[in-house]
């Protein structure tokens, strides 16, 4: 079955940390180049970080930039997004996706409060 399955989220404090994961089936995972998504409440949908197949280049969100890392292990077929520094607006259902399939998660929930 072709799927991305996300993990990982949940409550955490401002400053806090969390790694999301999302694991890939039913395709070719090392040849695709792979994405996280976020989506807060009344606000659209927005990419948040982007990995190449190989893993040697990533581009962030200029928000995130410095807080987030994505990563990938191609032999667990799996992408990671760390999240550190976390902030009340880093709250959101986070999603992974595999753009060249046009391939989601059914997403995670991340909410940074107090």
């Amino acid at each position: 079955q072709v799927q991305l399955v996300e993990s990982g989220g949940g409550l955490v404090q401002p400053g806090g940390s969390l790694r999301l994961s999302c694991a890939a089936s039913g395709f070719t995972f090392m040849t695709y180049s792979m994405r996280w998504y976020r989506q807060a409440p009344g606000k659209e949908r927005e990419l948040v970080a982007a990995i190449t197949s190989a893993g040697s280049v990533t581009n962030y969100l200029d928000s995130v930039k410095g807080r987030f890392t994505i990563s990938r292990d191609n032999a667990k077929n799996t992408v990671y997004l760390q999240m550190n520094s976390l902030k009340p607006e880093d709250t959101a259902v986070y999603y992974c996706n595999a753009p060249r399939r046009d391939l989601w998660g059914q997403g995670t929930q991340v909410t940074v409060s107090s």
